[in-house]
């Protein structure tokens, strides 16, 4: 692959940075295969990492944790998380909270048409991205269900957006 796709949050209006880590994935390094689909000819164990965050401005009234994938062959990426309605005093999630019915917020369908997460699946070629993304919103709650379209639940989130920061480790499949 010659040029990688931008990062979709590049374009969007600039807001200020959240700070985000993981015990269990690191920026720009290979994604462990704990995080990885368990379907598809995948081996992974498809649990959606540790996530915590920090740096909320004032106002902060929810957030939303997203993971998609911007070199994704499809022209539009793939989206493989998308859990919002988190309270404003949820700053941490453990790994394998990103399961069909979370103990608190909404998980949407993904672009594997699944709720919950659903880990990386590239075909073989080249290294993918997963931006890992938490929102800081101005809501409590983005009024949409389990069943909204993934690219509306985006919208929405952009929309109320207060300030972001994402980790994006890689992944790559190899063999055929």
């Amino acid at each position: 692959m010659s040029a990688r796709p931008p990062i979709p949050y590049d374009f969007l209006p600039p807001v200020p940075a959240l700070t985000v880590e993981s015990d269990d994935v690191r920026d720009g390094e290979r994604l462990p295969e704990a995080h990885v689909f368990n379907d598809w000819g995948m081996k992974g164990q498809n649990l959606s990492p540790h996530l915590r965050w920090s740096g909320a401005p004032e106002g902060t009234r929810g957030y939303a944790v997203t993971c998609y994938d911007p070199d994704a062959p499809t022209g539009s990426g793939f989206w493989h998380w998308l859990l919002f309605d988190l309270p404003a005093d949820v700053t941490e999630l453990p790994t394998g909270f990103g399961t069909a019915e979370p103990k608190f917020g909404v998980t949407s369908r993904n672009d594997f048409g699944i709720l919950g997460y659903g880990g990386a699946a590239p075909p073989p070629g080249y290294p993918h991205r997963y931006l890992f993304a938490v929102h800081a919103l101005g809501v409590d709650s983005l009024g949409l269900g389990p069943d909204t379209p993934a690219a509306v639940v985006g919208f929405n989130i952009t929309a109320n957006t207060l300030a972001r920061g994402y980790i994006a480790p890689v992944y790559e499949t190899t063999g055929s």
